[in-house]
């Protein structure tokens, strides 16, 4: 079969090629960070400013919180905070995020283009066809596992098509896709175990061992990871018996059409897509290397306190992906017969098919400039600090949780959030009766499944987003399993406080 053959024989419709932004959901989520922005402008109005001192590491010095008079944050910046949110902080990470996205939107349509999805997809389909509920169940615990012990969450992107269209392929829909990938990898944050991002750096702030307390984070895990499989087995059955009954039912009607076994089985007797597989195959082993060198350079780096390998490890997971990952897209063209201008037209005609969502990165970045420059993140902190002073443990460890999860409307980032929070919350433990053992998995839950309930979660909001999902039609999906672990999460910490955990 000749290289030019291959290759046209491999190319989809062009309207279903790619990742194939939905516009109308990117719209309908831009008009929600659009009121979520003047919602924290006002906030920065009618809330006075405020800050704590802070030390050398950054964490919050207790009692030393001062109010700034006379401070508003001037409308004009409101207004351009799209622009200047590009002259903060966040500036970098929002500009990671943007780099990545282009990567991966070049990279799906080589992908696409050759026939390596489906014959990813296929393969998986013909391995699970007779034991489809456990491929629920594999997926799910690795997703869980990967975010427990190594942090990776912004890696999930790359999962979500592939899960997508082996769950159409198996009769399911895009809501078990995203359960079996970006749900699995967020809770996994829920019921982190070595989380170098939140387990070591809360723990680290509240002046505990590092991995202390395993044993009941353990179990938060076995019940986390069994309340969401059962769930999801539970959900695919139902929609197996009547697809119409998934909300997603007419968006996934291109993605189900172009992924039907009919069509997909037959690439896997192509041997030239085959050996694309396998090129593209072992440059995501590579990713999970790095994934790998990640979480080991983070444990040694905090063990050690070598700070230099602790930053070298906060980013390996994340750069290998940047890497090797459109790497494995132009490897894999080439050995199918994409070369040259072609391919690298059609990693351009990628890039512009993800280029939609890119406003909502911007506004996510204009929310958390807005918080910053307005001063109130310190107020609104020592409000809620004046407020659970005398109460009972078993009321302060839910307060707790309430805050942390509703912080994280604020504030996405849970190492961010436990430098602003955590030496706080730790004086606060000692006064109120709860371990501080105790509030460090308290901060793990709700941190966890609420990266996936605001229209602030950057990471949610593409995903959906890949799939043609609205925002309310996540919410209608998803609420039952929020309030699910919303459940498991009380039962634990209120056995923490029962307990002593220490």
């Amino acid at each position: 079969m000749s290289e030019k053959k291959v290759f046209s024989e491999a190319k989809p419709q062009k309207s279903s090629e790619g990742l194939s932004i939905d516009k109308k959901t990117v719209v309908s989520i831009l008009c929600v960070l659009a009121a979520v922005l003047v919602f924290v402008g006002i906030l920065t109005q009618v809330v006075p400013g405020g800050e704590y001192q802070v030390d050398a590491d950054g964490s919050i010095i207790d009692g030393t919180y001062a109010e700034i008079s006379d401070y508003k944050l001037p409308l004009w910046k409101i207004v351009a905070s799209p622009v200047l949110a590009f002259t903060s902080d966040n500036a970098s990470t929002g500009l990671g995020i943007i780099a990545i996205l282009i990567l991966v939107g070049g990279t799906f349509l080589i992908l696409d283009r050759i026939d390596v999805l489906k014959y990813i997809m296929a393969s998986i389909v013909r391995k699970f066809r007779d034991k489809r509920y456990l491929l629920i169940a594999v997926m799910v615990f690795a997703g869980m596992f990967l975010s427990s012990t190594a942090g990776i969450l912004e890696e999930s992107l790359t999962l979500v098509p592939i899960a997508v269209a082996v769950s159409l392929a198996m009769g399911w829909d895009s809501f078990t896709g995203l359960g079996m990938s970006l749900v699995s990898i967020a809770f996994g944050f829920t019921a982190a175990t070595f989380n170098p991002f939140n387990v070591i750096t809360v723990q680290k702030l509240a002046d505990l061992d590092i991995f202390s307390g395993l044993w009941l984070r353990l179990l938060i895990f076995i019940a986390v990871y069994a309340s969401l499989t059962a769930f999801l087995i539970f959900y695919a059955k139902r929609i197996e018996k009547n697809p119409e009954k998934s909300v997603a039912f007419e968006s996934d009607k291109l993605i189900r059409e172009k992924y039907s076994m009919e069509k997909c089985m037959p690439v896997l007797d192509n041997k030239d897509v085959g050996k694309a597989t396998k090129v593209f195959v072992i440059c995501l082993g590579m990713v999970l290397v790095g994934i790998v060198a990640s979480f080991v350079l983070s444990i040694v780096g905090n063990k050690i306190g070598n700070e230099t390998m602790s930053s070298i490890g906060s980013v390996a997971s994340l750069g290998a992906m940047a890497v090797f990952f459109p790497v494995g897209g132009f490897l894999a063209g080439s050995a199918s017969g994409l070369h040259g201008k072609k391919l690298w037209k059609t990693f351009g005609e990628g890039v512009m098919t993800i280029l939609p969502v890119l406003p909502l990165i911007v506004f996510i970045l204009a929310i958390s400039y807005i918080l910053d420059a307005g001063k109130i993140m310190h107020t609104l902190l020592f409000y809620i600090d004046s407020l659970m002073t005398g109460i009972s443990p078993y009321v302060a460890i839910l307060l707790m949780f309430a805050f942390v999860a509703v912080l994280e409307f604020f504030v996405g980032s849970g190492t961010a959030k436990a430098f602003l929070i955590v030496p706080l919350m730790s004086m606060l433990c000692d006064l109120l009766g709860v371990t501080r053992q105790s509030m460090v998995v308290t901060f793990c839950m709700a941190d966890g499944f609420t990266n996936l309930l605001y229209p602030t979660s950057g990471i949610m909001i593409l995903a959906i987003g890949m799939v043609g999902v609205s925002y309310r039609k996540w919410l209608k999906w998803s609420w039952k399993l929020f309030a699910l672990e919303g459940i498991i999460a009380v039962g634990f910490m209120l056995l923490a406080v029962t307990i002593n955990y220490n």
